[in-house]
């Protein structure tokens, strides 16, 4: 039998991200989805090696990989607009259900159970989800900074409000990696093999 979930996930790479930014690189969903699950990993790693957490990393960088995979189906809706209105953002979570749900009748049903919890959230992975919501706020403020870097200021006020939020997670974890982390993220691979 023919199942086409891994085909489908394959072509996030096709799903630009920042459609309304003029952008100096333009960013898919694959390795925006790459990204948020290497910081969700690390997040959690930070948060069990030094706040005295018990995270599974490993379960959060899964959350992570497929935390936008629905958008294979629906492609990137700029924030502006899937946050525009509760109505706009309503219809988007109705469209977004049915393009998970979708992808989920795409799995083998042997296997699918391995799957599910990244398409419709369970319980236990609440605390999880925080973090891969703070991985995903990190994720975009490195585009910001790396678009600016580039001499593109159409992402300064992005950067600056993209900071604010994640701030406003009130989240140890992330303001250690913004702070410890995010600053090597502007030097040139020289620089940074020197470090």
């Amino acid at each position: 039998m023919e199942n086409g979930f891994y085909a489908m996930i394959s072509r996030m790479k096709y799903i630009n991200r920042w459609a309304l930014m003029r952008n100096e690189h333009s960013e898919n969903l694959a390795e925006h989805s790459f990204e948020v699950s290497v910081i969700a990993h690390a997040l959690t790693v930070l948060g069990n090696k030094r706040f005295g957490r018990s995270l599974d990393s490993e379960r959060a960088a899964f959350l992570g990989l497929y935390h936008d995979a629905p958008e294979t189906l629906t492609g990137d809706m700029p924030t502006p607009v899937k946050y525009y209105s509760d109505e706009v953002r309503s219809a988007y979570k109705t469209m977004e259900d049915a393009a998970a749900e979708s992808l989920m009748k795409m799995i083998p049903e042997d296997i699918r159970d391995e799957y599910v919890s990244a398409f419709i959230p369970k319980e236990e992975d609440a605390e999880l989800w925080k973090y891969v919501k703070a991985a995903d706020k990190i994720s975009a403020l490195i585009k910001c900074l790396q678009e600016w870097r580039a001499g593109n200021t159409d992402f300064v006020t992005a950067a600056q409000s993209t900071r604010a939020a994640i701030k406003r997670l009130n989240m140890p974890e992330a303001d250690l990696f913004v702070e410890e982390f995010l600053p090597m993220y502007e030097l040139t691979l020289d620089e940074l093999k020197q470090e």
